[in-house]
């Protein structure tokens, strides 16, 4: 009993640091250039988001190919090329793969719609 009880709470705890992780390098990083509901000198998190989610099912997936983009964007291998022409191909930023794969994570288990009553609103 004591073992099951404490993998539970060890599982819990990585995933609460692995959230906490990421929202702390999301906050402290993208929010630089990516508002989280508004257009502005890049693509929103909910615009950038919402075609990453379309394009890729899992999280798997779209923490992979997100992750992988970030630390080596190229407009060849981009799927905003509307956004490169308006806002300019998003240079590369020099963390690390896990920083990027903790990032994205976030991103992904995030609802940034509901965090900013952004449903309320449009």
């Amino acid at each position: 009993m004591r073992f099951v009880f404490f993998t539970v709470f060890i599982s819990f705890f990585s995933i609460c640091y692995a959230s906490e992780t990421g929202s702390l390098l999301f906050n402290g990083n993208c929010l630089t250039c990516h508002n989280e509901t508004k257009t502005i000198s890049a693509p929103s998190v909910l615009e950038f988001k919402d075609r990453y989610m379309k394009a890729f099912k899992t999280k798997e997936e779209f923490v992979s190919y997100m992750s992988k983009w970030v630390k080596n964007p190229q407009e060849k291998t981009s799927l905003m090329h509307d956004a490169i022409k308006k806002h300019g191909l998003m240079p590369e930023l020099g963390f690390d793969m896990q920083t990027l794969i903790d990032i994205s994570g976030y991103i992904y288990e995030t609802d940034f719609k509901k965090r900013n009553g952004y449903w309320r609103n449009n």
